[in-house]
């Protein structure tokens, strides 16, 4: 019975933990002296691992939304608002969302296997032997730079998919791309534009933390990094929706939508 329990209580414990590592890391933010250089070779690295398959992505995101959007849009006899719409969609929810799982499943990824591979080679315990905390010298970079490459990607994600949205509307459905434009502040405002960039920004912060956490606790040599890899891009796709509807909900709740 108390194997049982223990099997039970187990992700409640591993949730607990990933809260209280985040905390440390929230505290180490504010520590001296920060590794700048660090800082921008993670930048650098995610930004270029991940600028392509999401600007790759965003093309079809974009698609999908003006094409399903202006489909159903036409049976109400409303052509004038999918810009608008497709605006919406791809601000609010699309934007966000495929930047962090690309950020999660590249950036996230390469950071639990850095941070594993550095723990299995026992790394870690040497620099807390020096006196170096890991938590400030590591985690902290690259969870603030995981956090800036995830709102310009989330940028970058939104123009390429309101372009391809536009393209597609316009070729596809017959629609008129001077409507389109004109459409664009007819439901939309700037705060959708502000929580788009705030859900990236969390996103980012989600997926680096528990990217490193599952790193920093892999035991069992290659395969237990391979596992910590596996276990950390999961964790982050379901936090991730899971955040985004508590956010999403906040924020209709705060902004009404803006009628026509």
């Amino acid at each position: 019975m108390s194997s049982t329990t223990a099997r039970v209580l187990a992700p409640v414990g591993t949730a607990g933990k990933l809260f209280a590592f985040g905390l440390d890391v929230g505290r180490s933010l504010f520590r001296r002296p920060f590794q700048m250089r660090e800082f921008i070779q993670q930048a650098w690295f995610i930004a270029s691992v991940t600028i392509i398959p999401t600007a790759l992505v965003a093309i079809p995101f974009g698609a999908v939304i003006a094409l399903q959007v202006g489909g159903l849009i036409k049976q109400f006899g409303a052509q004038s608002f999918t810009g608008s719409a497709s605006v919406l969609a791809v601000v609010q929810q699309a934007g966000p969302i495929a930047t962090a799982l690309l950020i999660a499943g590249a950036g996230g990824s390469a950071i639990a296997a850095d941070l594993g591979a550095r723990k299995i080679r026992e790394e870690l315990d040497a620099m807390m032997v020096l006196g170096i905390d890991p938590i400030q010298r590591l985690v902290v970079p690259r969870v603030l730079a995981c956090m800036l490459v995830a709102v310009f990607l989330n940028g970058m994600v939104s123009v390429v998919g309101v372009a391809g949205g536009y393209v597609f509307n316009v070729i596809l459905q017959d629609g008129t791309p001077g409507a389109y434009l004109a459409s664009f502040t007819a439901l939309a405002q700037l705060p959708d534009l502000w929580i788009g960039m705030v859900k990236a920004l969390v996103f980012g912060l989600i997926a680096a933390i528990v990217a490193a956490y599952k790193g920093m606790n892999a035991a069992g040599g290659p395969k237990g990094v391979g596992d910590a890899v596996n276990e950390s891009v999961v964790i982050t796709f379901l936090l991730l929706f899971v955040v985004n509807f508590v956010l999403s909900t906040i924020y209709l709740q705060i902004v009404p939508p803006k009628t026509g």
